[in-house]
């Protein structure tokens, strides 16, 4: 068997896995549409744990992570990863537990029936729902993108006369797991998401850290090899000739060549001429770390706060207690997954392995092409599973969440609870969700497709980020109105598009805004002008009646 098809075969295996995974929880299914969209409020700490880190890791992790550090350096992982495990816990806390509470008690599927019943207004719901199905979109784009490139980067030669490069075409991908998504959210609703995401996040967690040693061990055996390694011997640095002795030896070697690599050259075709195409070194150390740019990129991930499908999840929970581990492990799990995808991508500039221009010019395909050359035909083929896996695991639950609030914030609410039986509810919902993936299946086959996952992923975050005021304010706020959320909500939805349209729709990257001579992540100006939109209206407007603080306020009322 060819080795393409050899990785063909192991992943498509592994998709079969998944779908029987998905149709046998379908089996469990209750029949209601709230076990259909919440799973009866049944997940344990295991099943939420890795539910909630499955939703959260997506293509912007892995295949973004490592195109980024490729291209920018180490510095992406102190600006995002070290600040993502700590927020993303205290999101967990600070609003999951609180909103598992009222969820469970008032009945909650959505976040705008939560929002309705807080602020006493009925039309928020309409105002939230075009804005937070606009923000998940191009999150939804991320993952599928991900998924083709990664794929194509991976299998590239090994299918001569398939494509001009002899690799698996993104639109082909990207149709499968849309597909496989599909089928099993289609019948195994939050159930089947729940027990798929534990599928899955075990599976690329283990075969992340398979690659990373695969990787580390094969660069060290090429630096070696080519003469390029040092070890000192009575005090004198002399050339090394042995392989390395385990991984912690192969960490050494490789990170010897990382200070040499100050430019990644790629020689490409330009009209008939041949052009030096260098990397952005702004990111390769950290002395070279704007201090504002990296303050203001840990309002990033207070996103987790307003995710619609991380709402979802929070209220699966059996009970307050399922969150503890969730939010002490998390972090750490984290930790485990981006290190060695942005180790991965700095490795790539080292030299160590030679890295073909049109792979240099497309950083989404660095890791697929990492873990091609450096493992197996069969190695290979499961850790492409594996990314695979941390791509899925978050396309589901976007996919279930669009559909809830379809019909639960729109259809069901507007339409008439009565008029609609459970089986009719779970129908439509099933529908849209239908509808939903063959939109993003086509919007993923347009230039967005083009643009670097990471770029994408984090204007998607900042739109999210600057909407988490006005969770956190409904919690914890008594004074919030409905005046003030509409004006936060609409004051992010505009500062929003403004800075995304100034940075040509994601196209320039790292685009900053400048203020003075400080120059901020767009999120930081989008965040503080929502929060203040909120608050100050808040402060003029009439607050909410006595009996709604007394039903989430009782010790204030």
């Amino acid at each position: 068997m060819s080795p393409g098809w050899i990785k063909v075969t192991i992943i498509g295996v592994y998709l079969g896995l998944l779908l029987f995974l998905g149709v046998f929880s379908s089996r469990l299914f209750r029949g209601t549409s709230k076990d259909y969209m919440l799973a009866s409020h049944s997940i344990g700490p295991f099943l939420l744990l890795m539910s909630l880190f499955g939703t959260t890791m997506t293509g912007f992790a892995l295949v973004g992570s490592t195109g980024e550090a490729f291209a920018e350096g180490v510095g992406v992982y102190g600006m995002l990863a070290s600040s993502s495990g700590i927020i993303h816990s205290l999101c967990f806390f600070v609003l999951g537990v609180k909103l598992w509470s009222w969820g469970k008690k008032y009945g909650y599927t959505t976040q705008a029936g939560f929002f309705r019943d807080r602020l006493e207004s009925d039309k928020i719901g309409l105002v939230l729902f075009p804005i937070l199905v606009g923000l998940v979109v191009p999150y939804l784009l991320v993952g599928v993108i991900s998924a083709g490139k990664a794929i194509e980067g991976a299998t590239r030669g090994d299918f001569p006369g398939f494509t001009e490069n002899g690799g698996i075409p993104p639109w082909l991908t990207e149709l499968v797991i849309c597909v496989v998504v599909l089928i099993y959210v289609f019948f195994g609703g939050m159930r089947g998401t729940a027990w798929a995401n534990t599928f899955q996040t075990i599976v690329f967690m283990v075969l992340g850290v398979v690659a990373f040693y695969l990787i580390a061990t094969g660069l060290a055996n090429n630096s070696v090899a080519e003469g390029r390694a040092h070890k000192v011997v009575d005090g004198e640095r002399v050339v090394r000739t042995e392989p390395p002795a385990g991984l912690m030896d192969s960490l050494r070697i490789v990170s010897q060549e990382i200070p040499k690599a100050r430019r990644v050259r790629a020689e490409v075709a330009l009209e008939d001429q041949l052009e030096t195409v260098e990397a952005p070194s702004q990111f390769r150390t950290r002395e070279k770390l704007d201090p504002w740019m990296f303050l203001t990129y840990m309002l990033i991930p207070f996103s987790v706060g307003m995710f619609p499908h991380l709402f979802q999840h929070w209220l699966t929970a059996k009970n307050a207690n399922a969150f503890k581990l969730p939010v002490v492990v998390h972090p750490v799990f984290i930790l485990i997954v981006w290190i060695p995808c942005v180790l991965i991508g700095v490795w790539a500039t080292t030299g160590l392995i030679n890295i073909p221009p049109p792979i240099a010019q497309d950083p989404n395909k660095v890791l697929g092409f990492m873990v091609k050359s450096l493992s197996g035909d069969v190695l290979g083929g499961f850790l492409l599973a594996g990314v695979l896996a941390a791509i899925m695991s978050s396309l589901d639950s976007q996919f279930l969440c669009i559909g809830t609030m379809f019909t639960t914030d729109i259809v069901v609410h507007y339409g008439g609870k009565d008029r609609f039986s459970d089986k009719q509810i779970v129908l439509i919902s099933r529908i849209f969700i239908v509808l939903i993936v063959v939109a993003t299946y086509f919007l993923s086959l347009t230039p967005v497709a083009q643009t670097r996952v990471f770029q994408l992923g984090i204007w998607c975050f900042s739109g999210f980020s600057s909407l988490f005021p006005l969770a956190f304010l409904a919690v914890y706020w008594p004074g919030l109105t409905k005046w003030g959320a509409y004006a936060g909500v609409l004051t992010a939805a505009g500062v929003w598009f403004v800075l995304f349209r100034m940075s040509e729709f994601g196209a320039t990257e790292n685009w900053a805004v400048q203020i003075g001579s400080i120059k901020t992540m767009p999120v930081a100006a989008i965040f503080f002008a929502s929060a203040v939109a909120t608050v100050v209206v808040s402060l003029i407007t009439p607050k909410p009646s006595q009996q709604t603080l007394a039903k989430f306020f009782p010790q204030k009322a």
